[in-house]
């Protein structure tokens, strides 16, 4: 890979990363256009995009973490919570995740994130109000469990986690908020967990463009340090619509350019 795809990957990573559209997807189908297939390094490649785009909402949160751990534990606490259901369901779904991955379904998966995103936008199960601490528990496992469709390539975290939120009866700001902040130990798990499975199963030296590995850091961080602040302000309106009709064509353009080539 040279520097300058490098360089637009990691665009591309900062600006999709805190839209509900699949980051993943976006690197996935570009991949597919360039012609790049799956390799080890690709695993790292993709890891160091979403490292920037991690370093870019801790800086954006680091006032929010710091009370977190220093005055709110309760919240700390939930968003602990929120993240058990990923375990059981990482290895539940690994089979699906597995099968999904074929370049074949990712416009599939797109449209799913656009049915998600249509929920989220017009079903409400309750009314908006803070609830009792019983039904905030309750809540926090069924966002936290929606978080794990996210697994399966295509399907977006955020677009899982607001929905949900939104159908339970949170406000968008409260939603949104909630489910940026819990990206923060998914994306460190997430990509801790695929680094340990890459060092395993991986014999002798990988060969990766370091210039191309750092122009996507610098660019996912620095698009995701401005992205951050303006996905937030756009998705605490709570109009889902517009991405969910923008995953939605995605989706069905994606599928019939895959059926063709």
């Amino acid at each position: 890979m040279s520097t300058i795809q490098g360089l637009i990957f990691g665009l591309l990573q900062g600006i999709t990363e805190f839209l509900p559209v699949s980051s993943s997807a976006h690197l996935k189908l570009f991949k597919l256009l360039l012609g790049i297939e799956s390799s080890e390094s690709q695993v790292i490649f993709d890891l160091i995009c979403h490292l920037g785009t991690l370093v870019a909402v801790l800086f954006f949160f680091r006032k929010e973490i710091i009370r977190l751990f220093t005055k709110d534990r309760k919240q700390l606490g939930l968003l602990f919570l929120a993240t058990l259901p990923l375990i059981p369901c990482y290895l539940l779904l690994k089979p699906l995740r597995d099968f999904a991955s074929a370049p074949q379904y990712l416009g599939f998966c797109l449209m799913i994130t656009s049915l998600i995103l249509f929920i989220g936008n017009k079903w409400r199960l309750q009314q908006e109000q803070t609830g009792s601490p019983k039904r905030k528990f309750r809540d926090i496992l069924m966002i936290g469990t929606m978080q794990s469709a996210a697994l399966i390539p295509g399907i977006s975290r955020s677009a899982s986690t607001i929905s949900c939120a939104r159908v339970l009866g949170w406000s968008p700001s409260e939603a949104v908020r909630f489910s940026f902040l819990l990206s923060i130990p998914t994306i460190i798990g997430g990509n801790c967990l695929e680094a340990l499975k890459l060092y395993v199963s991986t014999e002798g030296p990988i060969e990766i463009s370091l210039s191309a590995c750092i122009a996507a850091f610098a660019a996912s961080c620095a698009v995701g340090i401005v992205m951050v602040r303006f996905a937030i302000s756009i998705l605490e309106k709570g109009n889902l619509k517009p991405f969910a009709w923008y995953c939605l064509v995605l989706g069905l353009v994606t599928t019939l350019f895959l059926s063709v080539v």
